[in-house]
């Protein structure tokens, strides 16, 4: 089972390896990136470790796959973005990423998305696609909307990070409604 590279004009999506364990973790500790994403930041790097081996555990049982976003140019690691709760015989998956700060609002995750939903839907045939942010993360519930995901309302209690329950929302967005916005 070969895993899917995927590329765009300015990135190569590929599997994360272990080498890519200390980029990941540079970015899994900065307390700006984890701040929505329902974990705390990392404190040692056999925990990067520990996630790209889990990793490769769920695209080996199918169950979910997450490509490392590399900037062609200088083959640069500055993030991840995955398929989590993958359930192909349901034709689901929620999306989700994370990227280094030196890279927000590049354009750079909204390509990787764009790829990962083109292959999502073209390729593995998934009729929906969640995904699930904190209320307050105001860029990820903007690159969602634009890129098509239709808001559905508030999950209660769903996240739980630095020692308390937290909302969160689900957006999601299904393969006709991503055929129409080609």
């Amino acid at each position: 089972m070969t895993f899917p590279i995927l590329t765009t004009q300015r990135l190569r999506l590929a599997e994360v390896e272990p080498e890519h364990a200390t980029a990941l973790f540079t970015i899994f500790a900065n307390p700006e990136v984890v701040k929505y994403y329902g974990m705390d930041p990392m404190f040692e790097l056999a925990q990067a470790e520990k996630i790209i081996g889990h990793f490769k555990s769920t695209y080996e049982t199918k169950r979910g796959m997450r490509w490392a976003i590399i900037i062609k140019d200088g083959n640069q690691f500055v993030g991840t973005i995955g398929l989590n709760n993958l359930a192909l015989g349901m034709k689901k998956a929620e999306v989700g990423f994370e990227i280094h700060p030196d890279f927000w609002r590049s354009g750079i995750t909204s390509e990787a998305l764009h790829a990962v939903l083109d292959y999502s839907f073209e390729e593995l045939g998934l009729h929906r696609m969640g995904a699930v942010t904190f209320p307050a993360n105001g860029a990820s519930i903007g690159l969602l909307k634009k890129n098509g995901f239709v808001e559905e309302g508030k999950l209660r209690s769903y996240l739980f990070q630095n020692g308390d329950s937290h909302d969160a929302m689900i957006f999601s967005i299904l393969h006709t409604d991503w055929n129409l916005n080609q």
